[in-house]
């Protein structure tokens, strides 16, 4: 079965179609800055990398162009009827939307009512599905939602203490976010480790960033909430803050709520920090001396051990301390800085094994760390693409 897997963001679009259940991967690729006077796209295939830059005014005309070019110049599909499902990457499922499932016009209608709730993302996975419905007429759409992993949460991790029947009311509780990340990482942990009881907490790092205590592949905790606004500190999100800062700044500084959300959403984590939001530059400027720079990391990694110290006492131990995303994956420093002191916890980095960049999954403790520290790369598309065809198969 051909699944393409379509990860439709406000002004760009991410792809990968694979052959199930090989998981062989037949093209990847993504056009960013849809709307704008020129996009960009890339494709990469087995044989061969495809750029372009277009005028893609909007997401039909981006996926149009991908699957004009998948069909002749880079001949990985003959019509559009090889393509039989087509996976979707929905941010919220609020409440209702737990497990996959294929879309009709009922569902996409939930979709978008569940706006709301997912502002800068809903719109867009909606916006996805009814161009890919107007392309592959005979493909079978199904939706993969983030918050799902999160549905049965602990009662006592996923409800705020406000009054219950006002919360229920409004659908207000803990939903989680990377679901689908934290979910695919925790399956490849239980099998590294040969331990499906294994107690682990998952470190998603990128320009998004969570934590989730994971307990015999069941999430226990997880550090984003009703919004993906909280828990550690982001590229360009605060991570957490005392709400009282919301009410000053609106009632005492005369901002309005838009505001407020513009600079806690777009202009705060390490970009209000360093005035950058890419690690990479921050964490150069740091190795040059740069103060602002130095403290941000500092600030970041003290609030990801904070988190690292609550879950493992939720979990009553640790099995496995996990890297994963972006940041996760590539930042030694990172890591290290991370690690530094957590010695208590029977964890202990060997610094020639953090250095390295290998493929795969691999533990970067040295011999005398009790606790395994894994990088284990995630993989977003393929989940999406496997649960689809458990669905369909």
């Amino acid at each position: 079965m051909r699944i393409l897997v379509l990860n439709s963001g406000s002004s760009s679009l991410k792809f990968q179609l694979f052959d199930m259940p090989s998981a062989l991967i037949l093209a990847s690729g993504q056009v960013e800055k849809i709307g704008q006077d020129t996009s960009e796209l890339k494709i990469t295939t087995p044989t061969e990398q495809f750029t372009e830059q277009l005028v893609a005014r909007d997401h039909n005309a981006a996926l149009r162009r991908v699957i004009e070019l998948l069909r002749t110049a880079l001949n990985v599909i003959s019509s559009l009827e090889d393509i039989e499902a087509v996976g979707h990457r929905v941010v919220h499922g609020g409440a209702r939307f737990y497990q996959t499932i294929q879309i009709d016009n009922a569902v996409l209608g939930a979709i978008k009512d569940l706006s709301p709730l997912a502002p800068l993302h809903n719109p867009a996975n909606a916006t996805g599905i009814e161009v890919a419905q107007q392309l592959f007429t005979k493909a079978a759409q199904v939706a993969v939602f983030d918050t799902a992993f999160y549905h049965d949460l602990p009662v006592k991790a996923r409800n705020y203490a406000i009054n219950s029947d006002f919360a229920k009311e409004h659908e207000i509780r803990v939903y989680g976010f990377h679901g689908i990340s934290h979910e695919y990482v925790s399956a490849q942990t239980q099998q590294f480790l040969s331990n499906d009881k294994a107690r682990v907490i998952n470190l998603h790092l990128g320009n998004g960033c969570s934590a989730t205590a994971i307990s015999a592949g069941k999430p226990i905790d997880h550090s984003m909430g009703f919004g993906p606004l909280t828990g550690l500190v982001m590229g360009t999100r605060s991570g957490d803050i005392d709400p009282s800062v919301i009410f000053y700044l609106i009632e005492q500084k005369g901002m309005s709520a838009a505001a407020v959300k513009e600079l806690l959403t777009k202009n705060s984590g390490m970009l209000g920090l360093s005035g950058h939001s890419d690690l990479r530059e921050i964490e150069a400027l740091a190795s040059s001396g740069n103060t602002a720079a130095q403290q941000a990391l500092e600030l970041n990694t003290y609030r990801i051990q904070k988190y690292i110290g609550a879950y493992t006492a939720a979990l009553g131990g640790l099995d496995a301390l996990v890297f994963t995303a972006g940041i996760g994956e590539n930042s030694s420093a990172m890591r290290a800085q991370i690690c530094e002191g957590l010695s208590f916890f029977g964890i202990y980095l060997d610094s020639e094994l953090n250095n390295q960049r290998l493929p795969g999954i691999r533990n970067i403790a040295s011999k005398r760390s009790s606790v395994p520290v894994l990088i284990v790369p995630t993989n977003e598309e393929l989940a999406i693409a496997q649960k689809v065809y458990a669905l369909l198969g």
